[in-house]
């Protein structure tokens, strides 16, 4: 489900500030907020409820906030905020630390310790995604405390890279999720952000949240390899470094085989295409083939078995809505 914070304009700018601070507070803790020019205040935000996780996206005006410990003590959600700025970079501060969060870095921090940032943008608004994990979600070893305050990885590769992925694209693609995937992707992000915090306080990862790394590993690898018509279980299983038979138990483990899993991930981008008004050019055809499906009529038939409908009345259909 996504709610949405986008101030009124029949409203001064002052009070679309009000407005949209309030927001920003219920959906994140209380924060002081400095705006060098509130009357010309114009922000939007995003909200994607996944259960217990939440994933926000939002733009706003360069602005000053800080998490003191006078409102620590007032409230604190004692959750992890991740964080990858869109537009502009994050200037944070923590006690004498000092570094500076560009597009595509990921940040971490706690809502349980003061710091102050900086949203700056000299070429116009400010633009983040970010998610909140609580911290009674992840294994008691790894819950932040004044060790990892706050965390910063800079052109971040491996586990790291893979959450920023899901960052940029978890709010903006709301609207292609079901309702029973919320739930999923929650649990998916919370095992995702244990792996990064295994990875880098050097923890041992139980045996079951291996597992869970893999799989979001190897979903990661088929959506990237989606187009390619040599995408198979063995040169997935290899580029892995597992079995065949240990990538189809894996898959049976989550209910489902390889084969269904990218078969399914092929049709829900063909169908995206479909519906995309910029791709009113492309035939089905070449929309088929270039997500993967070499023959039309196999398309056809998959696509009709999975949505109801052949994709030529499909998306005329969509194309008229």
């Amino acid at each position: 489900m996504i709610e949405s914070a986008s101030p009124d304009l029949e409203l001064t700018g002052a009070e679309r500030y009000d407005r949209w601070r309030q927001a920003a507070f219920e959906s994140h803790n209380p924060c002081e907020m400095h705006l060098d020019r509130p009357a010309d205040f114009d922000a939007s935000l995003r909200v994607l409820d996944l259960g217990a996780v939440r994933g926000t996206s939002f733009q706003c005006p360069p602005l000053f906030s800080a998490r003191t410990p006078r409102l620590i003590r007032l409230s604190d959600p004692e959750v992890v905020y991740l964080a990858t700025p869109r537009r502009g970079r994050v200037e944070v501060g923590r006690g004498d630390s000092r570094f500076v969060v560009e597009p595509g870095d990921l940040l971490l921090m706690s809502s349980s310790y003061p710091f102050q940032t900086g949203l700056r943008n000299e070429s116009g608004a400010f633009a983040l995604n970010d998610l909140l994990v609580p911290r009674a979600l992840l294994p008691e070893t790894l819950r932040p405390g004044s060790h990892s305050v706050s965390l910063h990885f800079p052109s971040p590769t491996g586990l790291a890279a893979l959450l920023v992925q899901l960052l940029t694209h978890l709010v903006d693609d709301y609207a292609i999720y079901r309702p029973a995937h919320t739930h999923m992707l929650g649990t998916a992000a919370v095992d995702l952000v244990a792996a990064v915090l295994t990875h880098h306080l050097d923890r041992p990862l139980p045996p079951e949240e291996r597992q869970r790394v893999l799989t979001l590993r190897v979903h990661d690898f088929v959506q990237r390899h989606l187009h390619e018509d040599d995408l198979t279980p063995a040169t997935i299983a290899a580029a892995h470094h597992v079995s065949p038979r240990s990538l189809h138990r894996l898959f049976q483990q989550n209910g489902t085989t390889v084969g269904a899993f990218i078969r399914e991930q092929r049709l829900q981008r063909a169908r995206r295409a479909l519906a995309d008004p910029l791709s009113a050019h492309l035939t089905i055809a070449a929309i088929a083939r270039h997500h993967g499906f070499a023959r039309p009529a196999d398309f056809t038939r998959a696509f009709r078995s999975a949505y109801g409908l052949p994709p030529r009345d499909y998306r005329e259909r969509a194309l008229r809505s």
